[in-house]
């Protein structure tokens, strides 16, 4: 599985995958925000994507922000197709070593205990397996879903297999 920076032709890809799981996050693919945000990232280097295997599709993606010591997950989705396949675990590894290699901490803002994609997606229990730990909660989504702060210091390989 390669991990490689996303380029420009790569928002149609990431549109898609929001489009997977808009159920969870609310509104993003006609959202001219989340677009704004995808292309920002992208155009600083600080958005990571794997490819299908046939090249036609986007399996996952993820914005990543650095203000050291301090690094945030600001987006990670991986296609249903792809999910438990280690696409957000290569995600995660690429994400931590290029972008927060000099150590600190990374939050991810995630679903709270109670939301439906807490336990449907997986989400909780990734970051878990990945050494994050559970924080405060953070404001409700877009859709009014719980949400919580999840984090890790860097600097030390990622847990699990």
């Amino acid at each position: 599985m390669i991990v490689r920076v996303a380029r420009g032709m790569d928002l149609a890809g990431f549109l898609g995958l929001a489009g997977q799981v808009e159920q969870w996050f609310g509104p993003m693919v006609d959202d001219p925000g989340f677009r704004r945000a995808v292309e920002e990232h992208i155009g600083r280097g600080a958005a990571l994507v794997v490819d299908a295997p046939t090249g036609d599709r986007l399996l996952g993606g993820l914005l990543f922000g650095s203000e050291p010591p301090l690094h945030h997950v600001h987006w990670l989705v991986v296609s249903e197709e792809a999910r438990r396949l280690g696409v957000g675990r290569a995600l995660m590894a690429e994400a931590l070593g290029r972008f927060a290699a000099g150590g600190g901490t990374v939050e991810v803002v995630t679903f709270g205990a109670g939301h439906p994609g807490a336990e449907a997606g997986g989400a909780r229990a990734f970051y878990e397996g990945l050494g994050f730990t559970p924080g405060e909660p953070a404001p409700a989504g877009p859709e009014g879903g719980s949400r919580q702060v999840y984090r890790r210091p860097v600097g030390r390989p990622l847990a699990g297999p």
